[in-house]
């Protein structure tokens, strides 16, 4: 499993021009899955995910404080192109990505755990394997 956070002040995804998940200031999470991602890994990256300490404290102090600690929102989208491959040819393999009907499930049930591990109402979505645009205005370094 990988995932990759970016600090926002809002995001936004959109599919087909109509808003599907939308959020104020919190991270954005592009999550890949690989065919052979375990619950472990899942319950894993739920742990680091909203642990990491990527917000300043009270006191400006950077690198201090995590999602948790300052109560602010998730957008998680399902990004199997994580799992490209590009050492041959100018065409992305991937083949190392879990499959859409298995990586569905797999992506629900990662969404249901970060809310259980945190507060589902912080907890926003694309659609998976739609089409998506995804806006975000960075927030820091």
């Amino acid at each position: 499993m990988r995932a990759v956070l970016q600090r926002v002040a809002q995001a936004s995804v959109t599919v087909g021009g109509h808003m599907v998940g939308s959020i104020g200031p919190g991270v954005c999470v592009l999550v890949g899955i690989t065919h052979d991602d375990t619950q472990d890994d899942m319950e894993y990256m739920a742990r680091k995910i909203l642990g990491l300490r990527v917000f300043d404290d009270e006191s400006g102090a950077p690198w201090k404080r995590s999602i948790q600690d300052c109560a602010l929102d998730i957008l998680c989208v399902s990004q199997f192109t994580l799992y490209a491959k590009t050492t041959k040819g100018s065409k992305p393999d991937f083949h190392q990505a879990m499959k859409s009907h298995q990586s569905r499930q797999f992506f629900d049930d990662f969404v249901d755990l970060l809310g259980r591990m945190y507060s589902p109402d912080r907890i926003q979505t694309g659609e998976f394997g739609a089409m998506m645009q995804v806006a975000l205005v960075n927030d820091g370094p």
